[in-house]
């Protein structure tokens, strides 16, 4: 670690499997490394996709550390999902893991204090990624997510079963979870969030559903805003 440490958003690259990569990291400006800190994961959306690592910054969690950088008392780790995949592509996955990983022993991160949230696609990235990984994450706060995605459900597989629902709830089981949605989603059905919110229920885990009424598919905004939402992460 260089004795001056830049803080705010920094870039950094990796290489994995001979290609390059990008992600960003929020450094608080009192880091110390004589004390562990709380790691959040943030996970973007379909729209920010790409390869020059600075788009993630710029929708969701990003903006709201900008109007209030001490409200996030924590490392914001930021990779970027390549063009034309999701987030549970096999090599987004890597991504996603070796970031966290370095960043954890850059910045002296608190493993017991990881934290786990993305918004739309990276709202069903964190479905995923606390399902194949549970106990990794302290909370959960999945923003305009799901289980089954949007194409799959204008496809017509849009059933009233709660089985692929039950399914991800069973792995998450005992992971603090706070959903957020807003009612008039155009692009991803609230229907997504209403039935893991009802799954997480069914199979006894602890669970918060805020819906956000007459609130289109940007329910991130007010979701981040939310004053109790990073206290409440924070406190798991």
């Amino acid at each position: 670690m260089s004795e001056k440490l830049q803080t705010g958003f920094v870039k950094y690259d990796i290489s994995l499997d001979g290609e390059e990569y990008s992600y960003q990291v929020f450094v608080l400006r009192n880091w110390t490394a004589d004390k562990k800190w709380p790691v959040i994961l943030f996970l973007h959306g379909a729209g920010e996709r790409g390869s020059e690592g600075d788009d993630q910054t710029e929708v969701g969690i990003g903006p709201a550390i900008r109007r209030d950088q001490d409200s996030f008392p924590a490392v914001v780790v930021m990779p970027q999902c390549r063009r034309g995949v999701w987030w549970n592509d096999s090599k987004m996955e890597q991504l996603v893991t070796a970031a966290l990983e370095r960043s954890i022993e850059q910045f002296s991160g608190d493993r017991d204090r990881v934290y786990l949230t993305g918004l739309s696609m990276g709202g069903y990235g964190t479905f995923y990624f606390g399902a194949k990984y549970p106990g990794k994450f302290a909370a959960l706060a999945p923003i305009c997510g799901g289980v089954i995605p949007p194409r799959r459900l204008r496809q017509g597989q849009d059933s009233d079963t709660l089985a692929p629902y039950l399914e991800v709830a069973q792995s998450i089981k005992g992971t603090p979870i706070w959903i957020f949605h807003g009612s008039a989603d155009s692009k991803v059905p609230v229907s997504e969030s209403r039935k893991m919110a009802k799954a997480l229920k069914e199979v006894g885990s602890p669970v918060k559903y805020t819906e956000y009424e007459g609130v289109g598919h940007n329910s991130w905004d007010a979701a981040y805003a939310e004053p109790d939402l990073i206290p409440w992460l924070l406190s798991k």
